[in-house]
C-alpha cells in the first residue's frame, strides 16, 4: 500500500482509500456481493466506499483489510489513520447551508489538485472574480435568496480563491473566452475592477490566463465549461468537472479524460499567448 499521508484534504483521502480498497479487492479476486457478506453490508456500500461517496467506518474498512489479506498490524493501523482523517470535515463544510452536495466535492477536489486546467466561455471563473463580481453573478443566478445567503455564497468564493496565494499553491491555467470579458456584470465599475484584477492575477507565476479571441472561430471546446483536475499523489487519476445549473459531473475514466486533455492543448495553442493576455484586457478595459 502506497504512503499517502500527504494527500490533500478529506474528500481526496477518500478517494485514495476507495481506489486502494479497489485494488486490495480486486487484487483478492472477490465481488463487490462477496465483501459485502464479510462486513455484513450491501453490495452498494461496498460500492458506494469504492467510490467515495460515503464515510468510512473504521469497523468496516478494517474487517475489509483483513478479508483482502492486509495482516500487517501497522498496515492496518496506518489506513485506519487515514480513514480518520478521511472522515474530518473540510473547512467547507461550515457552509453546507449553501454548498450543495453535488458541488461540495469539488471544492474538496480544487482544495487538493496541484494543477487545475480550465476552459471558461461565459464568466470569469470563480477563483479569478472579484468581491463584486462574484455577488452580481449570485444574485444573478439566485434571484429570490436573502441577501445573507447571497454573502454567504460570496465568501464561500473568496475564501476558496485563498489557495492560490497558499504555500504549494496549484497552478491554475485558464482560457477565457472573449465574451467573458466583455459581457458586464455587475455595471461598467464592477466589470473594470474584475478586469484590473485578471491582469493583476496574470502576473502570479503559479497563474496562466489566455483568452479565445472572436476571431478564432470554433474549437474542440465549444461546447461548454470544464474544468481538468491533476493531484500530487499517483493513487489518483486526472478528474474532469463540469456543471449545469443544478448538477455536475465528474469524469476519470481515461478515454473521457484524455478528451478534455487534448480540447484544452488545442484550445492553448489556439488562443493567444499568455504573454499578451494582459493587453488584451487592458485594450477591452479601455474600449468600455
Amino acid at each position: 500500500m502506497a504512503d499517502t499521508g500527504h494527500a490533500g484534504g478529506p474528500t481526496v483521502r477518500r478517494m485514495i482509500i476507495g481506489k486502494q480498497l479497489q485494488a486490495l479487492r480486486e487484487r483478492a479476486g472477490l465481488s463487490y456481493q462477496q465483501a459485502a457478506e464479510a462486513i455484513y453490508a450491501s453490495e452498494w456500500t461496498i460500492r458506494r466506499m469504492e467510490k467515495a461517496e460515503v464515510g468510512l467506518k473504521l469497523n468496516n474498512v478494517r474487517g475489509l483489510l483483513v478479508l483482502y489479506g492486509v495482516t500487517d498490524p501497522h498496515e492496518i493501523d496506518a489506513f485506519l489513520g487515514l480513514a480518520r482523517d478521511a472522515n474530518k470535515p473540510g473547512w467547507w463544510h461550515t457552509y453546507s447551508d449553501v454548498l450543495p452536495a453535488w458541488f461540495r466535492v469539488y471544492v474538496g477536489l480544487e482544495e487538493a489538485a496541484s494543477l487545475i486546467r480550465s476552459y471558461e466561455p461565459q464568466a470569469v471563473p470563480g477563483l479569478l472574480q472579484t468581491r463584486d463580481y462574484a455577488r452580481a453573478l449570485t444574485e444573478a443566478g439566485f434571484p429570490n435568496a436573502p441577501a445573507e445567503e447571497i454573502e454567504r455564497r460570496v465568501n464561500l468564493r473568496m475564501t476558496r480563491q485563498e489557495l492560490l496565494t497558499r504555500p504549494n499553491a496549484p497552478r491554475l491555467w485558464v482560457v477565457l473566452e472573449e465574451t467573458a470579458l466583455r459581457r458586464t456584470v455587475g455595471g461598467p465599475d464592477v466589470m473594470a475592477a474584475q478586469l484590473d484584477h485578471l491582469v493583476t492575477a496574470s502576473s502570479l507565476p503559479n497563474v496562466t490566463i489566455q483568452v479565445m479571441p472572436f476571431a478564432a472561430g470554433p474549437h474542440p471546446a465549444i461546447y461548454g465549461a470544464f474544468h481538468l483536475l491533476r493531484f500530487p499523489v499517483a493513487e489518483l487519476p486526472d478528474i474532469v468537472y463540469g456543471e449545469s445549473m443544478t448538477s455536475a459531473f465528474y469524469l476519470d475514466r481515461p478515454e473521457e479524460v484524455a478528451s478534455y486533455l487534448e480540447a484544452h492543448d488545442r484550445i492553448s495553442a489556439q488562443a493567444v499567448p499568455a504573454e499578451k493576455t494582459a493587453t488584451i484586457i487592458n485594450t477591452i478595459r479601455e474600449e468600455r
